[in-house]
């Protein structure tokens, strides 16, 4: 079996982690798992790769400014040349429903971007300054969706997932300052026991624990019809092709 290029266009550092089961599992399986981030603060950006080299997965960080992503024709085109240069099989990335409601307005921006970026791509579009030929893109799964149709049995390397989370520090103790203020200090005993309220680190990395294993558990063992222990949700883009119905 040939090996498989999986290219993650991620909005977000944490994304490269929250979609770290699939990536890594390509990774083992031979393939080459590569992560394309738009937006990530100079400070993390150690944390990402190192997170990212436990995975198995190449990182690149494409400098996009906070608040300033467009789908204007010069950010096609970087995006347009990441697609290109990597040549992936599989294109993962956000999922254009949920995007649509995230108060984040650089989601919703970057969804069209990343899109129209995908299409462009296969086409003869800036071909000669680009210096790359067309590149079509033949599957896209998106991540987290809010109606997924497939997952992926991430129960292999799920310690490897949480030991990846473990270094986005920075991510932890926001993760940790977001949710302080919307959990009383009673809420966070009850959900975090033992845990001191006061260390945002250790805040943000229990509260990342419970809500990704309560996630994956969720999606797998908790599932209807599932049959992963732990999973991460997709929805594959565009319909399935069987030969047959299969069980």
């Amino acid at each position: 079996m040939a090996e498989t290029t999986v290219l993650l266009l991620a909005t977000f550092g944490l994304e490269v982690v929250e979609c770290g089961g699939a990536l890594a599992l390509n990774a083992r399986r031979g393939g080459v798992s590569h992560a394309a981030v738009l937006l990530c603060r100079e400070e993390m950006r150690p944390q990402v790769r190192e997170a990212a080299e436990l995975l198995g997965v190449e990182v690149e960080f494409l400098d996009f400014a906070y608040g300033h992503v467009a789908p204007d024709v010069p950010s096609k085109k970087r995006i347009i040349q990441v697609i290109r240069r990597v040549k992936p099989d599989i294109v993962i990335t956000q999922d254009p429903e949920h995007c649509v409601t995230d108060l984040d307005p650089d989601r919703r921006q970057a969804m069209i971007l990343y899109l129209e970026a995908i299409a462009l791509a296969s086409r003869d579009f800036a071909v000669e300054e680009l210096g790359l030929p067309p590149h079509p893109i033949s599957t896209i799964y998106y991540m987290m969706p809010a109606h997924p149709n497939c997952v992926v049995d991430i129960s292999p390397v799920w310690e490897l997932k949480e030991r990846a989370l473990e270094k986005l520090e920075v991510q932890l103790r926001f993760t940790a300052s977001v949710l302080k203020g919307r959990l009383s200090q009673d809420a966070l005993r009850r959900l975090l026991p033992g845990v001191d309220p006061a260390d945002d680190l250790a805040v943000g990395r229990a509260l990342h624990r419970e809500m990704d294993r309560a996630v994956s558990l969720y999606h797998g063992l908790a599932g209807h019809g599932s049959r992963a222990a732990l999973a991460e949700p997709y929805r594959r883009e565009g319909p399935f092709t069987l030969d047959r119905l299969t069980a």
